[in-house]
């Protein structure tokens, strides 16, 4: 997969990652980047166009999909955090989470996915985190839509394999977007910018998924050892 030349669609652009992906992608040459958000008036990224995209929408993810019918590189990159416990917390906090982490991606693959088949296969950016791979004992709705978004992930590769559509995973530790605003961690935040330059050598390299932080390796290597070990209030969280 090339970016140069690419046409790319990133979600959730007005802010954090999704501003990174969007400058990022048109520094290596993307032809043309369309940077979506629910509020269009909130991103000013010049060289980009916008588009305004709710992905909980159906009806908005296909007036995207038909506007931007000429994508090669789809980045859903949007994403909330309720900071909602699954046995205590708010129900409709939790599906709101799993509307957006899961369903909304997937809503996105399937409406671009014949358009990437038709340009040759493109590539998808699905932009997860540790946290897809262990809980913490406070976020547990997020966690548990992002390990739905691994899942999902993994089965959609599968899926688009025979229409040669690149499917990666990038996961990451804790990062200094706005999802982590206002909340301490005992070790220094990920630069959004290096991890969207790692996400994006990883596309160029044909990667399955990207690893872009050692806390992120880490927790992905803690995945065979006993539960228990692992499953505590204090495992990582991103």
């Amino acid at each position: 997969m090339h970016i140069a030349n690419s046409v790319a669609l990133v979600t959730g652009a007005s802010r954090g990652l999704g501003r990174h992906f969007v400058t990022q992608l048109l520094e290596r040459g993307a032809t043309k980047v369309y940077a979506t958000a629910r509020n269009p008036e909130s991103v000013d990224l010049p060289g980009a166009e916008v588009l305004t995209l709710d992905i909980t929408d159906p009806v908005s993810v296909a007036a995207v999909a038909k506007a931007a019918s000429d994508v090669t590189l789809l980045v859903n990159n949007a994403g909330i955090n309720t900071m909602n416990e699954l046995v205590s917390g708010d129900l409709d906090a939790i599906e709101q989470e799993m509307n957006t982490a899961y369903y909304g991606p997937l809503r996105m693959i399937r409406a671009f996915a014949p358009i990437l088949k038709a340009a040759g296969g493109g590539a998808i950016v699905n932009v997860l985190s540790a946290a897809s791979w262990v809980p913490s004992g406070h976020w547990g709705a997020y966690h548990a839509a992002k390990a739905a978004a691994w899942s999902l992930t993994n089965s959609v590769r599968l899926e688009l394999s025979s229409q040669n559509t690149l499917v990666t995973g990038v996961y990451m530790g804790p990062t200094d977007t706005g999802l982590t605003r206002g909340l301490s961690f005992p070790f220094e935040l990920n630069d959004p910018a290096d991890i969207v330059r790692a996400a994006l050598d990883g596309v160029e390299a044909n990667q399955s998924e990207v690893i872009a932080d050692p806390l992120s390796a880490q927790v992905k290597a803690q995945l065979a050892l006993d539960p228990a070990t692992i499953y505590t209030p204090a495992a990582p969280t991103a």
